[in-house]
């Protein structure tokens, strides 16, 4: 069975029921969560008409025994700085907190289940794709 970490669009994607997402996590025995991507979910919640509805439907998911907060650490910080530097000499780059995300998910051996396409400017970084139909 697959290990992945999710990026904040698939976690967005699986409260919308996205057929080619919830399959993928109804099927993998490990869900990684950055404290990145937690971040993410519980800023954007701020700017929404239902906070605490939000954060407690991320609590819920959080509470799942498959699914795993992934902190950052200083293994990561020498993936990150990794990707930083592959990323601007390649002339691609993309946000920071994306290129933590991938740390995260390179320092832990997981596939990143991601709905951008610029993780593929990262070598050696493993990709989810979504299930699609057919």
């Amino acid at each position: 069975m697959k290990r992945i970490l999710i990026d904040t669009n698939v976690y967005s994607a699986f409260k919308r029921n996205d057929a080619g997402v919830v399959p993928v996590l109804k099927k993998v025995e490990y869900i990684g969560v950055s404290v990145v991507v937690l971040g993410e979910l519980i800023g954007g919640f701020q700017y929404g008409g239902r906070t605490q509805r939000n954060i407690n439907e991320l609590e819920q998911f959080l509470d799942s025994q498959r699914v795993f907060v992934i902190d950052v650490d200083e293994e990561t910080a020498g993936f990150y700085a990794e990707i930083y530097k592959m990323l601007r000499e390649k002339g691609n780059p993309i946000p920071s907190n994306d290129m933590w995300v991938a740390a995260s998910a390179m320092r832990h051996g997981l596939s990143l289940f991601t709905l951008d396409d610029h993780f593929n400017y990262i070598n050696g970084l493993s990709l989810q794709h979504k299930e699609t139909g057919g």
